[in-house]
């Protein structure tokens, strides 16, 4: 079942590329100059949406279509993407499809030198997006490069950091200290004469 919204759409759309729309069982034709101001439709063509959901509008369609707006908002239809031009056309949910697209009397669509149909767009949404999407990429840099230099995360090939090297200098540097202190003195005359008057001085 297509929504309201479905069905605003497709004649949002389709309106942009210049259809019409016959009300009135046939009696008037009409088409709204603006579709879109800024990020939302124009009141002229929110005045004519209400219109054609209205009773007073009786039977109206899309021009070289024959579905109803209002056989539209039942059960039995869906709005998709037309297969030639990517445009949103009526899918019969039972039975056969409708003959032809809505593009079928126009010869100048699709064509893609033309700007596409679209939607308002909400600025703010896109901006927060895009800001929201930054952001994420910055954390994900950011944890990347914590990763990297965990020590955890290194390999145990990698090669000794500078400060193992000074720690391995220092300890010899110790031990080398460590072994001349237990060295006995050596029996030279200074050493002889410094103990003899050790001696003298105790007696």
């Amino acid at each position: 079942m297509a929504s309201e919204q479905q069905v605003k759409r497709y004649l949002a759309y389709w309106f942009q590329v210049g259809k019409t729309i016959v009300v009135r069982n046939g009696e008037k034709v009409l088409q709204p100059q603006r579709i879109i101001a800024g990020n939302h439709y124009s009141q002229e063509f929110e005045e004519l949406w209400q219109y054609l959901l209205s009773p007073e509008s009786g039977d109206c369609y899309l021009t070289g279509t024959s579905q109803t707006i209002s056989e539209l908002l039942t059960s039995k239809w869906d709005v998709e993407s037309c297969s030639r031009c990517d445009m949103p056309v009526p899918m019969f949910n039972v039975g056969l499809p409708p003959e032809s697209c809505a593009c079928s009397d126009l010869s100048n669509w699709p064509n893609s030198d033309l700007p596409k149909p679209r939607e308002p767009i909400n600025n703010q949404d896109r901006l927060r997006t895009i800001h929201q999407r930054l952001r994420h990429g910055e954390n994900r840099d950011g944890g990347d490069r914590d990763a990297s230099g965990d020590p955890k995360n290194q390999t145990r090939e990698s090669p000794h950091p500078p400060e193992s090297l000074n720690q391995k200098e220092y300890l010899r540097l110790v031990r080398d200290r460590t072994s001349c202190l237990r060295e006995p003195w050596s029996a030279s005359p200074e050493n002889s004469l410094a103990s003899g008057k050790q001696k003298s001085a105790t007696d």
